[in-house]
């Protein structure tokens, strides 16, 4: 049994440069073995600084980090069973792929017959089998990236550490690389993978849990599906989807399950779940509301029948994108982005009414930005499961 298996964890971590520029502050993060964990945030968040006290690249300034039941604080980087890819692929140029994938095996003495069958195994698994005579610069981004994932692969470590590595990728090929680090990963059995990004659609379409961070802290750990639909404060719920949430001050009015928001210039009755939530919460009248892009379209797509809430505004700005329209719409003082079907494509200046479900208002509070309502705990209200569904029928 390998001595670092388990799960890996930050235990208090701070990492402070010089005398006061704390670059991680208290991190406590437990990341599970086997999972492909995501760390993102805006540059400067302490992302990457995370990865390279994990690494053993930099030291912590205090607390601990533990590789399942082995304190590795002091441990230097030879001694984790970590692999690192960085944003730059750091290939030797003149050097072919297979001596590029062979020197660190050959440095550390291991067999030259077993070094030459894992790179045949990790090789076929990249499929960079058709590369290995080649020099780097004869090689695409995409080929020098998948190299330098081989490099990293061929040490079979615990802990697989990734920093950025698809940002010098143009847009499509980062795409087909996601899914291969996808792919991947199912096939590492029993490596951990860390992967540090700035883009929050990788993030979520990558991740099994997601770490959100801001100025060294943790905002919010989930699943990707956890952050978008139930962001813990106004800093995740703006950072997670794209285009970004719409944010506007709001009243409530009412008590209650007799509850309201009022917002431009409009009154929008709360569902009885939500302003549970809200009164358990919080006892101040003003608050911020956060509306996504897909949950604000236009009116004519929603029946006149349903319970919905609407504004009235004029189109400043049109965005194509192919397959939807991205529509700024000016309401009241305010600029609200919705998006739109892409065979509706209204024209600047045109005056136009937006409808959403209140059901998928966000509440937070009005200082701090922390959310009002659990969302999870309101949809289990409003939608119950199949099984909850049947119970209910069951009993009346």
């Amino acid at each position: 049994m390998n001595e670092f298996s388990g799960d890996v964890r930050f235990e208090q971590v701070w990492k402070v440069f010089g005398r006061d520029q704390c670059a991680v502050a208290n991190l406590n993060l437990l990341i599970k073995e086997d999972e492909f964990l995501v760390l993102v945030g805006p540059s400067g968040c302490g992302k990457t600084t995370s990865l390279r006290m994990l690494a053993g690249l930099e030291r912590p300034t205090y607390g601990r980090i533990w590789f399942g039941e082995r304190d590795v604080t002091l441990r230097p980087a030879g001694e984790r069973d970590v692999a690192m890819v960085f944003q730059s692929y750091a290939l030797y140029p003149n050097m072919s792929v297979y001596r590029n994938l062979s020197f660190g095996p050959t440095v550390r003495g291991e067999s030259k017959n077993e070094v030459k069958q894992r790179i045949e195994r990790v090789a076929q698994i990249l499929d960079i089998g058709n590369l290995l005579d080649r020099r780097p610069t004869q090689l695409s981004g995409g080929q020098r990236q998948r190299v330098a994932l081989g490099r990293a692969l061929l040490r079979q470590p615990h802990l697989f550490l990734l920093d950025e590595p698809l940002s010098n990728l143009d847009a499509a090929l980062r795409v087909q690389m996601r899914a291969e680090l996808i792919r991947l990963h199912r096939q590492l059995t029993g490596t951990t993978t860390v992967y540090v990004t700035h883009d929050q659609v990788e993030a979520l379409t990558m991740g099994d849990r997601v770490v959100v961070l801001k100025d060294g802290e943790i905002m919010q750990v989930d699943t990707p599906t956890g952050l978008y639909d139930n962001p813990s404060n106004v800093f995740v719920a703006t950072f997670i989807g794209s285009p970004k949430m719409n944010l506007l001050a709001a009243e409530l009015s009412g008590s209650g399950s007799d509850l309201s928001v009022n917002f431009l210039d409009v009154e929008v009755p709360l569902d009885p779940a939500q302003a549970s939530g809200v009164h358990q919460r919080d006892s101040e009248r003003t608050v911020r509301i956060g509306l996504r892009p897909l949950d604000l379209r236009p009116a004519p797509e929603i029946s006149a029948t349903d319970q919905v809430g609407r504004l009235q505004g004029v189109v400043d700005v049109v965005e194509h994108t192919g397959s939807e329209v991205f529509v700024t719409v000016r309401v009241a003082d305010q600029m609200l982005v919705s998006r739109f079907p892409r065979h509706v494509v209204p024209d600047a200046g045109d005056r136009i009414e937006l409808a959403f479900d209140p059901t998928n208002i966000y509440l937070f509070a009005a200082d701090s930005g922390e959310r009002l309502v659990d969302r999870q705990e309101v949809f289990k209200k409003l939608r119950p499961t199949p099984q909850a569904a049947l119970s209910l029928d069951e009993q009346g």
